[in-house]
Parts: C-alpha cells; structure tokens; sequence
C-alpha cells in the first residue's frame, strides 16, 4: 500500500455521501472462520459440499448438523476482527451507510454494527419446516452442539437455520435493500469477496452502473478489479492501519 493509495482511500470515504461496505468470507478469515472456496476452504474438506444442500437438509438434517456443529454452532467462540470493528466505527461516525454481506457468521452485529444486510440469510433464527415457528440461535445452538438436531418446541418438527442453502432462494427483503443500498451508493469498499457467487456478486455492478465508484480489498483476483478506483490485496494491514491512525476522529 503506496502513500498516495492510502492518501486516495482516506479522501474518498471522507468525501463520500453514502458508502457502503461489501462483505465476504475473507474477512471472516482474519476472526479464524475459514472461508468456502480458499485453498485451504472448508470446500476442500471432505463431504461439506453436502452441508448447505437444502433437499439433502430436508431428506436428513442430520447431515447438516453433524458438518456445521463447530462451523455455525462455535460462533459464540469467535470474535470480531479489526475490519469488523473499523466498519462498526465508520457507521457510528456517519461515514458508512450500510454493510452488505455474504457471512453468516454474526460478527458484524457482535462488532456493533447495526445496519447489516445478510444476504445470504442469517443463523440468528432457525424455522421450524412443519409449522414455521422461529427459534433463537442460541437455543437451536445448544442443542446442535450435543450432536443432535434440534427440534421444534412447539410441534416437534425439524428446525432449519434462516441460512440461504443452496436450492433456497435468497431472502427478498434482503435482497431489496441490498440492491438500493448498492444503487445509492458513491463509494462501495468491497472486502474479502471473491465475488463469483450470484447474484450477490452482482452489486458492486449496481455502483458502478451508477457512477460510484469501487475500493476492492482483496487477497485474490476479483472480476472488479479492473474496474476499481483502487485496488488492495491485504484487508489486515489496511484495516490495521485505519484503526491504529484513526483519521476520521
């Protein structure tokens, strides 16, 4: 990172009047969750192809539970990483809008901040498949972390995790306000997203369409890369950098 690519970065948040942040599993790396697709992703494990399949999920439940027991039901465990503590600082400050992510990890929230769109949906509840009852993480997370499913309290049906499995379609008010979010915005930080999971991938498309511009922070080759008004590889030492100067204090 170059001074006057540091310099640039500063002068773009401060001059924005409505940024927001894009989120992907390569910030969840920095908290120790591996990501999906990285060389050493939890895709590259044995079976995990299995565990967000939402017609496996529905034959045998079992199988999801038994594959996400520490990858969901350790979150308690994780903690927030320096990005997640920047961004809920920046949108205290007035300075980001909103944060859009694909996690589904909690720790944008557990970080403190309040705007979050999930896109990917959220373990914050779990559904129950026979009536629809809704149940808080934290008692579905007890059960799972037993090694069994966890089961609806109401009628003792199956519960499934508000999570976008794949087959499931993507949370429509999510979705809405991702999309104006991303409309809207002037300046769109794209963080830790390798960004080939659509139709997620597609808003940072949105600002540019809309004459915003993009700030890519990411340790891998994106598709908009060529297209972005500056481009970084490492989140951890820029976001370092932003916590240790703090310049918008």
């Amino acid at each position: 990172m170059t001074e006057e690519s540091w310099k640039r970065f500063k002068t773009l948040l401060k001059n924005a009047l409505h940024a927001v942040a894009f989120t992907g599993a390569g910030v969840s790396t920095l908290s120790g969750i591996r990501d999906f697709r990285g060389k050493n992703g939890l895709y590259k494990q044995p079976e995990t192809e299995k565990m967000f399949d939402t017609e496996l999920f529905r034959r045998d439940p079992s199988i999801y539970y038994r594959l996400a027991k520490d990858f969901i039901y350790g979150l308690d465990e994780k903690q927030p990483c320096v990005v997640h503590r920047v961004l809920a600082d920046w949108e205290r400050k007035g300075i980001l809008s909103a944060v859009i992510t694909q996690n589904i990890d909690l720790l944008h929230q557990k970080a403190g901040s309040r705007r979050v769109i999930e896109v990917h949906g959220s373990p914050r509840f779990h559904f129950c498949l026979r009536c629809g009852e809704r149940v808080p993480f934290k008692a579905a997370a007890e059960t799972a972390r037993r090694g069994e499913v966890p089961l609806c309290p109401k009628c003792g049906g199956v519960l499934k995790p508000e999570i976008t499995f794949f087959g499931d379609s993507l949370p429509e008010e999510a979705l809405r306000e991702a999309w104006e979010e991303a409309s809207a915005a002037d300046v769109m930080l794209v963080l830790g997203s390798s960004l080939t999971v659509f139709p997620a991938a597609a808003l940072p498309d949105l600002t540019l369409k809309n004459g915003g511009k993009l700030i890519v922070v990411n340790d891998q080759p994106t598709r908009a890369d060529a297209a972005a008004a500056l481009r970084f590889s490492d989140l951890g030492e820029v976001f370092d950098r932003f916590e240790r100067e703090k310049p918008f204090d």
